[in-house]
């Protein structure tokens, strides 16, 4: 059984802001750190290249709007380097190599950090949870996405269709990969909810120990998704109530809309939540009633054949004597053998007759 929530963390005592060493292993998980390069010179986007870290421009008011797409896990170096261009604060700068981190928004001077978490369905593994960490500054927007997850294809497919009528400013651009974030939760709840739904049936039709394997799955990924979606509608609700100088009055409209796609997302985790709950409550009483069914028709089948037993054990004991007064007649009868079982089955279909009408089967 795979770990919740899996977060890295320093040595008791190491200063904050240290930035440590990133392992072979989180190198072999997430891959090296790749650099991607948009600029929009024009008033249109340009195509997003592939740039070296020494590349990275230096985050300017008079420069173009860039943004900074950084795919896979970035050294310490690249990180500080990251930081000394763009202005990303070192602690900032710590929470993206410290993975699982919980959501949360970090104002800096005049530049903004939000950390978020993305849900994804792998149809091997399950649910996946990746930290999205996005900066904005004077005239650029970084988005770091640690693991191998991209999931901003379709903002880049924006740009290029849409050229310069799309997310021409810095907080519009910053909205824009928000809302993208934010909508990736939904199609996930779609397959829980499904996945709900084929469990509800098995547990009404037939219900097994894989049904409550796979409900005590879906649990524990409603409970990954809660812990980070949740906290996801408090960064956005303080966007728009302590950082709104940072937005113009259209963005903020904008930012209205992502904040109500979380609190909808909110609705259905809840939701789904509540029908996991009650599933359990359900296949649990389904056992029940189906145990209860087995011991009905044992307890019958028992019931029926006490009375029978009884009378094949007294006439199993063949006491019969010519001169005893206490000799079982019903030895020397010529018809005896036969009576014997007639009484049996009519003992026995009467008490079934009788069961039949109390309705126990």
């Amino acid at each position: 059984m795979t770990r919740l929530f899996q977060k890295h963390y320093h040595p008791a005592g190491t200063a904050p802001g240290t930035l440590r060493e990133v392992s072979l292993e989180q190198v072999a998980l997430h891959g090296p750190a790749t650099f991607y390069l948009a600029r929009r010179d024009g008033g249109r986007w340009g195509e997003m290249d592939e740039i070296v870290a020494e590349a990275i421009p230096h985050d300017s008011a008079e420069g173009p709007l860039c943004w900074l797409h950084v795919q896979g896990m970035p050294t310490p170096e690249e990180l500080e380097l990251l930081g000394e261009r763009v202005g990303l604060h070192p602690l900032a700068q710590e929470d993206i190599l410290n993975g699982g981190q919980r959501p949360k928004v970090e104002r800096f001077d005049t530049s903004l950090v939000v950390i978020m978490g993305i849900p994804d369905i792998d149809e091997t593994e399950g649910l996946k949870l990746y930290q999205l960490t996005l900066f904005m500054g004077l005239n650029i927007v970084v988005s770091v996405m640690a693991e191998g997850m991209d999931p901003f294809t379709e903002v880049r497919r924006r740009l290029e269709e849409r050229g310069g009528r799309a997310l021409g400013e810095p907080d519009d651009l910053l909205y824009g990969l928000l809302d993208t974030a934010v909508d990736h939760a939904f199609p996930v709840l779609d397959s829980v909810g499904e996945r709900l739904e084929e469990v509800e049936t098995e547990i009404l039709d037939c219900p097994t120990s894989t049904t409550l394997e796979r409900l005590h799955g879906l649990k524990r990924e409603l409970i990954m998704l809660r812990r980070y979606l949740w906290p996801t509608r408090e960064v956005l609700n303080q966007l728009l109530r302590d950082h709104n100088d940072l937005f113009t009055p259209d963005t903020r409209m904008w930012m209205r809309d992502v904040y109500d796609h979380a609190v909808q997302v909110m609705d259905l985790v809840e939701s789904y939540r509540e029908m996991t709950a009650s599933l359990l409550d359900v296949y649990l009483s389904s056992m029940s009633h189906r145990l209860n069914a087995s011991m009905r028709t044992l307890t019958i089948i028992a019931t029926i054949f006490m009375p029978l037993t009884f009378i094949a054990g007294v006439y199993g004991m063949n006491f019969s004597h010519p001169t005893s007064p206490f000799a079982m007649p019903e030895l020397s009868w010529y018809w005896g053998y036969p009576m014997v079982w007639g009484v049996m089955i009519l003992v026995a279909l009467g008490m079934i007759w009788m069961f039949r009408r109390m309705k126990w089967f």
